[in-house]
């Protein structure tokens, strides 16, 4: 059984710039999250009206997905072989605030149910699992820094158990307008070898 697996591509969402292994393909001025991630929607074209209705943690891993697996060129009208595995330290933590908020005006008091919804760091995992069909496995890991070793580990052991063909896994962080995004995806072939030195090493390109 194949022990080496391969990272095909990386993206990253930091500082007003998403790249795409390594390369710009969008940036701009925007201090603020929501202004900055909605350009971006509209510029690289994702064309998916749901985005509108996440929470901004969703919006940021969500389109760092989206654009990674728009090099794949899945087939969206079957079921594809992906899992996906990501790790945050602030888990939902900024959803969570907004919907404390809401709780706490007396005068005015009426959670709002679009917000709860998202009152969990894995409910961005299902909003790119649904556009996408990723019906493999999926997990959302809570650590109190990024841990390539975890996500080394946890991802080789799924391909290694033949759970799916491929694995989208990284670190996404969002608190109020600070925010990072660094996905990639590990294939069973390749030319760079999945290991603990080139999962850092692409996290900060």
């Amino acid at each position: 059984m194949n022990s080496e697996y391969y990272i095909s591509s990386f993206c990253n969402i930091k500082n007003n710039m998403i790249s795409l292994n390594g390369s710009k393909v969008y940036s701009d001025d925007n201090s603020e999250f929501s202004k900055f991630i909605k350009a971006a929607y509209k510029s690289l074209e994702t064309n998916y009206p749901k985005f509108f209705k996440m929470d901004d943690l969703s919006k940021l891993a969500f389109l760092a997905a989206d654009v990674l697996l728009k090099e794949e060129n899945l087939n969206l009208e079957e079921e594809n072989d992906i899992a996906i595995v990501f790790s945050n330290k602030a888990s939902s933590l900024d959803t969570d605030r907004k919907h404390q908020k809401s709780i706490e005006n007396k005068k005015d008091y009426y959670p709002s149910p679009a917000i709860f919804v998202y009152t969990l760091p894995n409910i961005c995992i299902g909003e790119i699992s649904i556009k996408y069909k990723l019906l493999s496995e999926n997990s959302f890991f809570i650590f109190d820094k990024f841990n390539a070793q975890h996500l080394l580990d946890y991802t080789n052991s799924l391909l290694s158990a033949q759970k799916t063909e491929k694995v989208l896994c990284g670190w996404v962080e969002l608190e109020e307008n600070k925010y990072e995004a660094y996905l990639y995806l590990v294939s069973k072939t390749g030319t760079i070898t999945h290991d603990k030195q080139n999962i850092i090493k692409f996290s900060n390109t």
